[in-house]
């Protein structure tokens, strides 16, 4: 059954596709249901780029499965909610929760089964059957707004609206999440309200619902201990066939800010009108790249270009007004502020490929990272509805913020962006601690009780990243300061075992050392960040000269490469591992870690095994069904690698614009830059069998070199991949 419904998957993603159809509308490759099942995290709702709506269904809560709030393979649906993550390894969000039924549900348990061959996913639109409830569903959203039609097939049309609802970690913070709820029923046809809530992060939101028919409160459900939000039965006129829309419309500030997007981006109630709106956002933004390739690589290509365009969120109302990070209500001049920054992931591929397909998005993101700075002290981390919730480590707005600056993007106060990572780098904050790090030149694992390896590699390249800034800016003085913390990587490397291992304040190595003991900081521990000593000694990307004569020359470190790769896969560890996951041999592509390790054999001159590597990946890891993931998406990293990889080259380093090239996997992209320029690369001879790059040419000049340039995209040209079935070293 499983085989047929994935067949009928296929189907349902290619058949509508006309020879038209291609050209003129990309968003029909969009398969949002990619990556909903196992562990990718992805919702299949409806939402507009960048926006602050994410309506989708809901099939649990309460576990690391839902993340997203849904998973494939489930057989019920419990709702559609608001807001959703994309590809996170924590839940957070899933507000105002509805559930259209007719009648009475089955034993009056509130979900209700789906039939999966009439669930249909694209960008911006998202419909499903609900069997129980006897309901077809549809759902469009834009910026602010979600808009929801329901057909509701025989008997009284009913919703339960669910305000105690929310993605949480474990079903007890179900009924506690919810910190201040109020509610206010103006009329017939409006609920307006706010919540107070904790989870990843304490946040407030604020609603307005608008029903095209009026309803009554037919029932207010009995709330358990702890809760504070009403669960409300809502009932309208209607037997037989009935159609009832609603508009649901949120913001961080306030009823009027919420009202006033509702009134703005959605006044009518024309379903088809705010879809089709939707469609060409995103069209214009898939547009951006046209690519030539089979079905399947189109639907894979721009699939991902799509969860990369998800997020970061724009959490401003329409006059710029949005909460900041410490509960205030600040004014964007520009009137766009973003959140939802996972730059731990995000900052090694994502980020720099926004600067080319996105670029007009590029200040704002920057500016929003200044203004965290000024109210909290430090640079983002990890946030989300503009609050900092710390996850994972480093201080990654640094090469996000120095990388735009070194690209020639200038929308941004320069002295306050240096001010800000400089700040970060030498104040001590959450994970940040300089005065430890300052003193011993790494993170002793005596005192810095987890992650001190892993810590000290992160920081390391912050803070080469602070020192290109410094020098290019002038500021001799910071630029060695911290060009000299930028090596401190060399202090963890243990020439013996020739991995990074491992050290007290007494200088010595961590002693049994276990080089496959996975680490995970909140469940077991250990000296890595969600990995081991084989996955993390390569995290030196700033440095890989460097890190190859610490190992010994280009042969040894090619074979350690090798090694790698060909170790046996197994997972050792008593903590949580579920995020190591997409392993060939000890590399593991489902977390971010390993993601630039396949390029690094260029640098010890075995370009054809970089080849090789990134095939093989494609083929076990990129799959246009919903367990096609190997990982989770991560708010657009697993897709940006997939983008970079499929054209040919990758941001080893991603500050400052240099792309290390390694094997395209599509024939041809043409991507369309400012000033009416265009970028074409072309792989000439792809195949099955020619996975191997024979020659490049970049403007018809021969590449000798390991990489092409930032400025060599921008400008516009014409790079082309000779290929072959025969390795060439």
């Amino acid at each position: 059954m499983k085989k047929q419904l994935c067949n009928f998957f296929l189907l349902l993603t290619f058949c509508s596709c006309t020879v038209e159809q291609k050209v003129e509308d990309y968003s029909l490759y969009v398969n949002p249901l990619i990556g909903n099942a196992d562990n990718g995290h992805t919702f299949p709702g409806a939402c507009a780029p960048f926006g602050l709506i994410q309506v989708s269904p809901e099939s649990g809560t309460g576990s690391w499965r839902y993340c997203s709030g849904f998973n494939y393979d489930d057989d019920f649906i419990d709702g559609f909610t608001q807001t959703h993550l994309n590809g996170t390894g924590l839940p957070d969000l899933g507000d105002v929760l509805m559930l259209p039924y007719c009648g009475n549900l089955p034993d009056s348990v509130y979900r209700s089964r789906y039939n999966k061959e009439t669930q249909k996913a694209s960008a911006g639109y998202y419909s499903v059957d609900l069997t129980d409830a006897h309901v077809g569903v549809e759902l469009t959203a834009t910026s602010r707004t979600a808009f929801h039609k329901y057909l509701f097939k025989d008997g009284t049309p009913r919703i339960l609206l669910d305000l105690q609802r929310g993605l949480v970690n474990d079903m007890e913070r179900l009924h506690t999440h919810v910190l201040n709820a109020n509610i206010s029923m103006p009329d017939e046809y409006t609920i307006i309200g706010n919540n107070e809530v904790t989870e990843w992060v304490q946040r407030q939101y604020f609603y307005v619902i608008k029903f095209d028919k009026p309803y009554k409160v037919e029932e207010e459900l009995p709330m358990q201990e702890g809760e504070k939000a009403k669960r409300l039965i809502l009932s309208f006129d209607g037997d037989g066939e009935t159609v009832i829309q609603a508009k649901v419309a949120m913001s961080s500030v306030s009823i009027e800010g919420a009202l006033a997007s509702l009134e703005k981006e959605n006044p009518d109630w024309n379903f088809e009108n705010v879809r089709q709106g939707t469609v060409n956002q995103w069209n214009e933004l898939l547009s951006r790249a046209q690519v030539s390739g089979t079905e399947v690589e189109k639907n894979n290509f721009y699939t991902s270009m799509y969860h990369l365009f998800i997020q970061p969120n724009n959490i401003a109302d329409l006059d710029g007004k949005y909460r900041g990070a410490d509960d205030k209500v600040y004014t964007s001049p520009t009137g766009a502020y973003y959140s939802t920054f996972s730059l731990w992931d995000t900052y090694r591929a994502a980020h720099p490929l926004y600067t080319i397909l996105a670029p007009e998005r590029v200040d704002g993101m920057v500016q929003s990272m200044i203004a965290h700075y000024k109210v909290k002290g430090a640079l983002p981390i990890w946030t989300l509805w503009g609050k900092e919730n710390y996850c994972m480590i480093g201080n990654h707005s640094i090469p996000v913020i120095v990388d735009a600056y070194l690209k020639g993007f200038r929308g941004f106060n320069v002295e306050d962006a240096y001010e800000a990572i400089k700040g970060s780098s030498v104040v001590s904050h959450l994970n940040s601690d300089w005065e430890t790090y300052n003193k011993y030149g790494y993170y002793p694992f005596d005192i810095i009780n987890v992650e001190s390896i892993s810590r000290t590699l992160e920081s390391g390249y912050d803070d080469y990243c602070v020192s290109q800034m410094a020098k290019a800016l002038g500021k001799a003085d910071d630029y060695e300061y911290f060009k000299k913390r930028s090596e401190f990587y060399k202090n963890l490397f243990d020439p013996q075992t020739k991995l990074m291992r491992g050290k007290d304040s007494n200088g010595k190595w961590r002693t049994p050392f276990n080089p496959l003991l996975l680490s995970h900081a909140s469940t077991s521990g250990g000296d890595y960040t969600e990995g081991n000593a084989w996955q993390y000694t390569w995290h030196v990307q700033h440095d890989i000269p460097g890190l190859i004569d610490l190992m010994g020359g280009k042969e040894i470190f090619a074979g350690r490469i090798d090694s790698l790769f060909l170790m046996d896969d197994c997972i050792e560890g008593e903590g949580f591992v579920s995020d190591v996951t997409g392993l060939i041999g000890q590399y593991a592509h489902g977390n971010e870690p390993s993601h630039h390790v396949a390029y690094l054999y260029s640098y010890a001159d075995r370009k054809d095994k970089t080849q090789a590597c990134i095939r093989d990946i494609f083929d076990r890891f990129y799959l246009p069904k919903p367990d096609g993931l190997c990982g989770n998406d991560d708010c657009g990293q697993m897709s940006a690698w997939y983008l970079f990889s499929a054209m040919g080259f990758y941001p080893v380093n991603p500050a400052g614009g240099e792309y290390i090239l390694g094997a395209p996997q599509i024939a041809k992209v043409v991507l369309t830059l400012p000033d009416n320029k265009t970028f074409i690369i072309e792989a000439k001879g792809l195949s099955e069998e020619n996975k191997y790059v024979k020659s490049v040419t970049l403007n018809g000049e021969a590449v000798e070199g390991l990489s092409i340039h930032h400025n060599d995209i921008m400008k516009g040209g014409t790079l082309v991949f000779t290929m072959t079935d025969q390795p060439v070293i």
